[in-house]
């Protein structure tokens, strides 16, 4: 199904500060919370939609690449079941209990208790391990893979689970991790200050709603070890240098079992030889030979696919430009290919043998201002400038 405007997800308009977004995001997630709204998959569909939509509207660098390519700046590759794991948002929940918390990690508390009636929602299950951090990879590629698109693997240093103990932090594994008694897996405390009720992270379990009593001696209960992954990367046809593209759950595993990062890929295009490129559009300067360049003929020239021919007319001129259809790169947003601009040098021959510039003097004897209508008009400029 095709994604709606994540503008039109947030009922905002394009132009909509980050107060208004934010604002709208409150509404319309406690609306379609999956607590208020059980067994209606219409509901959970749209709080994850609202979810993925907030996550990037309230990015300075997300929104922007949002305004100009839309979902395909996010949504490459074939998602995460297939290595490429692109597009899409963070845990929905894990976004609402950051805003409803006022930022952090919690959620919980007070908030959710007036939202949800005490119940506590999703809020209050024990999913308080921390996420693990977002990881950045630069990659090059070459002009001719970002105009065709290409699949990369690659190796990413980065945190891991934990083999021994499953990434429970636990020696054993999960079944020696226990609910905190002091919050009740909560992972959140309410304390009283005179006429405040302040909600801080559990001090017994530092807000992961969950206690090791006997930790796990290879990674010290942190549930993760430094490792190495392997993902297969899609770049899209028209990738632009210094484009973004993003694999979730593929940067540090959380502690103890937490959510994983995401992996950002930044795309660096390497400059070609030939070619030099101005969004969709190609751009070569090729020499003419000045015998061509009088008389007239065809020009191969390079293009990403391999040669072409060009008609020179007679009497063609240094810096004509000569423009191919269809021959750029693909637009990464709507596919549809630039063009390459052809820009001739005349080339004057070096080092003639004395047979040559004997030709080549008897040749100039026989030239008149007619052949050369660009000189010509200049010395007659020129003679009228000192004469006065």
């Amino acid at each position: 199904m095709e994604k709606r405007c994540y503008y039109e997800v947030l009922a905002v308009s394009r132009s909509a500060a980050t107060v208004d977004i934010k604002k709208s995001y409150r509404q319309l997630a406690v609306k379609y919370h999956p607590d208020k709204n059980p067994d209606d998959k219409d509901a959970e569909d749209k709080f994850k939609e609202l979810g993925e939509a907030y996550e990037i509207l309230m990015d300075d660098q997300k929104r922007a690449a949002y305004d100009r390519y839309g979902h395909r700046a996010f949504s490459q590759g074939t998602g995460p079941s297939a290595g490429g794991g692109f597009g899409g948002a963070a845990d929905p929940f894990d976004i609402f209990r950051e805003v409803f918390s006022g930022g952090g990690g919690g959620g919980g508390g007070s908030i959710f208790d007036e939202i949800f009636g005490g119940g506590g929602g999703r809020g209050s299950r024990g999913e308080r391990r921390k996420r693990g951090s977002d990881l950045r990879y630069d990659l090059q590629i070459t002009l001719e893979e970002a105009a065709d698109g290409v699949e990369k693997e690659l190796k990413i240093e980065r945190l891991v689970p934990c083999e021994p103990c499953t990434g429970s932090g636990a020696q054993g594994g999960r079944a020696n991790v226990r609910s905190c008694s002091t919050c009740g897996g909560v992972g959140q405390v309410i304390t009283s200050r005179g006429f405040f009720q302040v909600q801080q992270a559990c001090p017994a379990c530092g807000g992961n709603g969950e206690t090791i009593s006997n930790p796990c001696r290879d990674c010290s209960g942190e549930g993760r070890a430094k490792g190495s992954s392997r993902i297969k990367l899609k770049i899209p046809p028209g990738m632009i240098d210094e484009g973004r593209l993003r694999s979730v759950g593929h940067g540090d595993s959380g502690q103890q079992g937490g959510p994983s990062g995401d992996l950002y890929v930044v795309v660096h295009v390497k400059e070609h030889e030939v070619f030099e490129r101005d969004g969709s559009d190609l751009y070569c300067e090729v020499p003419l030979p000045f015998t061509l360049a009088a008389l007239g003929g065809e020009l191969l020239v390079p293009t990403l696919k391999g040669q072409a021919s060009i008609k020179v007319a007679a009497g063609t001129q240094t810096n004509t430009s000569f423009r191919l259809r269809d021959k750029g790169i693909p637009d990464l947003q709507s596919g549809r290919k630039g063009d390459l601009l052809v820009n001739v040098q005349v080339e004057v021959p070096v080092k003639l043998t004395r047979e040559q510039e004997k030709l080549l003097q008897e040749f100039a004897g026989t030239v008149t201002e007619k052949n050369h209508p660009v000189g010509g008009s200049f010395f007659e400029k020129a003679k009228r400038f000192f004469t006065g």
